[in-house]
C-alpha cells in the first residue's frame, strides 16, 4: 500500500511580481557637475518672454538680423564638393595632406622658412579644441624642459583651456594679463611673470583677439615678449582661433606667430576655422609643431600619429574638404577674404556704435576700451551685480564676468543695449 502523502500548506507566490533585491547603483557616487556658464545663459535667454531680449553670451557670429551666417564662399565650395561625388573612405591619421598644407600656409605665410625646409609637423584636428588637446597630450608625453609639465595661461583665458590641459595630464598655472582697472593689458605684470617663471616653461599665447578680453599686445609689445620668451627658453604654444576674423586682415592677425617664427622660436600652434569660415559644427582645425630639421620632423610626426590612433583614429573629412576647396581656388579664396573682412567690420561698427551710444547718453564712465579691444568679445568691466540687473531689468544676457559677444549686437538693438548698460552703471 502506498504511503499517504502529507500535504503541507505553503504561502502563495505571486509569479507576476519579481522578488525585490536591493542593489546599490554603480554610479551613486557620481556628483552633479556645475552647469556650463555659456549654456546656462542661453537656456535662460530662451525661457525669457521679453521681445527685446538679447543673448550676448554665445561666441558665434550673427548677421545684423541676429541670424546664423553661412559664407557664400563656403556654400560654393560645398556645391563643388557635392558635384565631385567623392567617396566616404577613411582619410589618413593626420588628415588630408593638401588641407594641412593650405591651413599651415595661411597661418605661417606661404614664404615661411619652416614650410620650405620641411620643419613642420601638421595634423588635422577636431577644430581648435582638438588641436589644443592633441598638443597637450604631446607635451605631456614628450616635453622635457626644466620648467616641467606645467603650462602657463593668461589671466583670464578661454574657459576651456584649463580643463583641456589638465585632462591631457599637464599642470596649469597662470600669468598676469588683464588689468581690471584700465580694462586693458597689464603689460608690466605680463612681462614680469614671464621673466619670473622657471626657465623652459610652456606658455600659452593667444595669437589675436584674446578670448575673453579682446585685449591684444601691440606689435612692439609682441616683439618684446618674443625677446623675453627667447631669453628664458620658454616654449610658446599659440592658440589662433580668430585669424582674419579679428581685424579683417588674415596676415595682420598672424603677426605674433610669424614674428616668433622669424626670431627662431619653435612653437606649437592650434588653429580653428570655426569663426573665420563659420564652420562651427564642421570641427575643422589644425595642430602643428615647428621642428629643428626634416629628420626631427619625421620622428615627431610618427609620435603625433601614435597619439591620434587610439584617441580618435582619424579625423572627419567634411570640414577639411570645404576649407581645402576655399583656400585652393583663387576666386573662392578672394571671396572668402572679403567675407571675413565684412564680418570683422560689422563687429567693429557695433563696438563704435555701442561706445557712441553710451557717451551720447552722458555716461560718466570711460568706455574707450570697447573700441580699443578687438575681435568677437569685449570685456565690458561690468560687475556681477550689474550683469544680474541687466538680465532682470532689461533681459540682456551675458556671463557674470561682464564679457559680451559683440557679434550678438544688431543695428536694431545697439541703442537699447547702450541705454541698459547706462542705467545699470549710473
Amino acid at each position: 500500500m502506498l504511503a499517504q502523502t502529507r500535504l503541507v500548506a505553503r504561502p502563495a507566490v505571486n509569479l507576476l511580481k519579481p522578488a525585490r533585491v536591493a542593489f546599490s547603483s554603480t554610479w551613486a557616487h557620481v556628483q552633479q557637475g556645475p552647469p556650463d556658464p555659456i549654456l546656462g545663459v542661453t537656456e535662460a535667454f530662451k525661457a525669457d518672454k521679453n521681445p527685446n531680449k538679447m543673448n550676448l553670451g554665445v561666441g558665434a557670429y550673427r548677421d545684423d538680423q541676429g541670424k546664423p551666417f553661412v559664407l557664400a564662399s563656403v556654400r560654393k565650395a560645398e556645391s563643388k564638393i557635392h558635384e565631385s561625388a567623392l567617396d566616404k573612405e577613411y582619410i589618413p591619421i593626420t588628415g588630408i595632406a593638401e588641407y594641412n598644407k593650405l591651413a599651415a600656409q595661411l597661418a605661417y605665410g606661404e614664404q615661411s622658412a619652416p614650410l620650405k625646409n620641411n620643419q613642420i609637423v601638421t595634423a588635422q584636428s577636431l577644430s581648435g579644441t582638438g588641436a589644443l588637446r592633441l598638443g597637450g597630450a604631446f607635451l605631456q608625453r614628450w616635453y622635457e624642459g626644466t620648467g616641467g609639465k606645467t603650462i602657463y595661461l593668461p589671466t583670464p583665458s578661454w574657459g576651456n583651456h584649463g580643463a583641456i590641459f589638465r585632462d591631457a595630464g599637464l599642470k596649469v598655472a597662470q600669468y598676469k594679463y588683464f588689468d581690471k582697472n584700465t580694462n586693458g593689458l597689464d603689460f608690466d605684470g605680463l612681462r614680469q611673470d614671464l621673466k619670473s617663471i622657471p626657465d623652459e616653461s610652456i606658455v600659452l599665447l593667444h595669437a589675436c583677439a584674446h578670448n575673453p578680453t579682446g585685449v591684444d599686445p601691440t606689435q612692439e609689445q609682441w616683439k618684446e615678449l618674443s625677446e623675453i620668451v627667447k631669453s628664458k627658453n620658454h616654449l610658446a604654444f599659440f592658440d589662433m582661433a580668430y585669424q582674419g576674423f579679428a581685424s579683417g586682415d588674415a596676415s595682420r592677425d598672424a603677426f605674433a606667430l610669424r614674428y616668433f617664427i622669424e626670431q627662431g622660436h619653435r612653437v606649437l600652434l592650434a588653429q580653428s576655422f570655426a569663426k573665420n569660415m563659420g564652420l562651427y559644427g564642421e570641427r575643422a582645425g589644425l595642430f602643428s609643431i615647428i621642428t629643428a630639421d626634416s629628420e626631427e620632423t619625421k620622428r615627431v610626426d610618427s609620435q603625433v600619429k601614435i597619439l591620434i590612433r587610439p584617441m580618435y583614429s582619424s579625423p572627419p573629412f567634411s570640414g577639411a574638404r570645404i576649407v581645402k576647396e576655399v583656400l585652393s581656388d583663387a576666386e573662392l579664396k578672394a571671396e572668402w577674404l572679403k567675407e571675413v573682412k565684412f564680418m570683422a567690420d560689422r563687429i567693429i561698427t557695433m563696438r563704435e556704435r555701442l561706445r557712441g551710444g553710451l557717451e551720447q547718453l552722458g555716461s560718466q564712465h570711460n568706455w574707450s576700451h570697447i573700441t580699443s579691444q578687438i575681435g568677437m568679445f569685449c570685456f565690458t568691466g561690468l560687475k556681477p551685480e550689474q550683469v544680474d540687473k541687466l538680465k532682470s531689468d532689461y533681459s540682456v544676457y551675458l556671463t557674470r564676468d561682464g564679457r559680451i559677444s559683440v557679434a550678438g549686437i544688431k543695428s536694431g538693438n545697439v541703442d537699447y543695449l547702450a541705454k541698459a548698460i547706462h542705467e545699470v552703471t549710473k
